[in-house]
C-alpha cells in the first residue's frame, strides 16, 4: 500500500488502486467495508449509481449540497473522511471472511490513530462485529472506543442493502450527525473510554 500527499497536504492511501479521503482531526470518518470493484475501476468512493451513500450524508446534514462521488475530496471541507476496513476489492462486501477483518484491523488502527478523527462510523455491522468480537451489537454509538475515536455503526448505504429505505438511512446518519455538537457550544464531544482492542 503505497501513500502520496497532495498539494494541500491532505493524505492519499491507496488502497488497491482507491484512495482514502483522510485528514487529521476530522469530525466523522466513514468506515466503509471494503471497496467495490466498480469504484476501484471508476478511482472514486460509494461511485455505483445505486449506492445511498452521497446523498444520505447530504440529506443528514454532512454537506451543504449533494456531493457526486468525483467530488469525495471535498468531504474533508466538511468535517469528514472515508477510509475502508479492507483495502481488498470485492464485486460484493460478502466475500469477505472473518480473517479479511482481523488481518486488517492492525492497519486501519494505524491510520484512525494518526489522523485522529472524533468518531469512526462503520458502515455496516460485519467490520465492527469482527473487531470487537461482538455479535450483538446494535445500530449507533457503541460503547467502545477504536484507536481512541467514539464508535458508531450505521446502516450500509449500498443499493443491495434493501432493508434501510433513504428515509430510515437518513435517520440513522442523522444520530451521528446531532451528535457532533454539545447544545450551542460547537464543541466535538469528548471520547469515551472503553477501547476495541485491535
Amino acid at each position: 500500500m503505497s501513500a502520496d500527499t497532495d498539494r494541500n497536504g491532505d493524505q492519499l492511501t491507496q488502497a488497491t488502486g482507491l484512495s482514502d479521503v483522510l485528514a487529521p482531526g476530522l469530525s466523522v470518518v466513514f468506515c466503509g467495508l471494503n471497496p467495490a470493484l466498480s469504484a476501484v475501476l471508476d478511482g472514486h468512493n460509494f461511485s455505483a449509481p445505486s449506492n445511498r451513500f452521497w446523498r444520505v450524508l447530504h440529506l443528514a446534514g454532512f454537506t451543504s449540497r449533494l456531493l457526486r462521488a468525483e467530488e469525495e475530496r471535498v468531504l474533508l471541507q466538511h468535517g469528514c473522511g472515508i477510509t475502508a476496513a479492507v483495502s481488498r476489492a470485492t464485486k460484493s462486501a460478502n466475500e469477505l471472511t472473518l480473517n479479511d477483518y482481523l488481518k486488517a484491523a492492525p492497519a486501519l488502527e494505524v491510520r484512525m490513530r494518526k489522523f485522529a478523527p472524533a468518531n469512526l462510523a462503520f458502515l455496516g455491522k460485519a467490520a465492527f462485529a469482527a473487531i470487537s468480537a461482538r455479535r450483538d451489537c446494535d445500530w449507533g454509538k457503541q460503547s467502545e472506543v477504536f484507536a481512541g475515536a467514539n464508535t458508531w455503526v450505521l446502516p450500509n448505504p449500498s443499493g443491495l442493502n434493501r432493508a434501510f429505505s433513504l428515509d430510515r438511512l437518513t435517520e440513522h446518519y442523522l444520530d451521528l450527525r446531532s451528535s457532533f455538537h454539545s447544545a450551542g457550544s460547537g464543541s466535538v464531544n469528548g471520547r469515551t473510554d472503553a477501547p476495541i482492542d485491535a
